[in-house]
């Protein structure tokens, strides 16, 4: 079973190695793949509004944060980001976590939610986020420079919380 809570300060040594080897592959995120520590830290736990934490047997497996996706009058829709340790993709967390996002988005008084840069070559997570609900609403060509394939599509994705 899977329990999501709130991130703590004192997490961030469990989250760090699973974002350092998610961003160091160059596949999926827009981060450097050379982050360092201090640097993932603010981006992942002091920028966002939120994030959270994803345990199995007490042991953090995933973790994703929530934030405005642009201020003012932006600030209804958000944005959210997600990773799952490597050993435990397939086991459903990614899913239960975008379902928990989209629960919490609402609480805390979204309209929305858009992801910005999903890398075309992550079909997992397009697919994914269809199944969540999400829509491509726009291509940007050649937009991601892949560790391995070179200039790839990214695409951004959209869900409008029905009212």
């Amino acid at each position: 079973m899977i329990a999501i809570r709130k991130a703590a300060d004192c997490d961030f040594d469990e989250i760090w190695p699973i974002l350092q080897e998610v961003f160091s592959k160059g596949d999926t995120y827009v981060f450097s793949p050379d982050m360092q520590k201090e640097e993932a830290r603010i981006v992942w736990l002091e920028v966002p509004m939120t994030t959270y934490v994803a345990l199995k047997n007490d042991q953090i497996v995933g973790t994703y944060f929530i934030k405005p996706n642009q201020p003012g009058l932006g600030s209804h829709i958000c944005n959210a980001g997600y990773v799952v340790e490597t050993n435990a993709r397939g086991e459903g967390i990614g899913k239960v976590m975008c379902e928990h996002s989209l629960n919490e988005a609402k609480l805390m008084g979204f309209k929305g939610m858009q992801y910005n840069f999903v890398v075309s070559t992550n079909l997992n997570a397009i697919k994914l986020w269809e199944k969540c609900g999400f829509s491509k609403v726009g291509v940007l060509r050649n937009a991601y420079n892949h560790k391995e394939k070179g200039f790839v599509d990214a695409y951004i994705m959209y869900q409008w919380f029905e009212q």
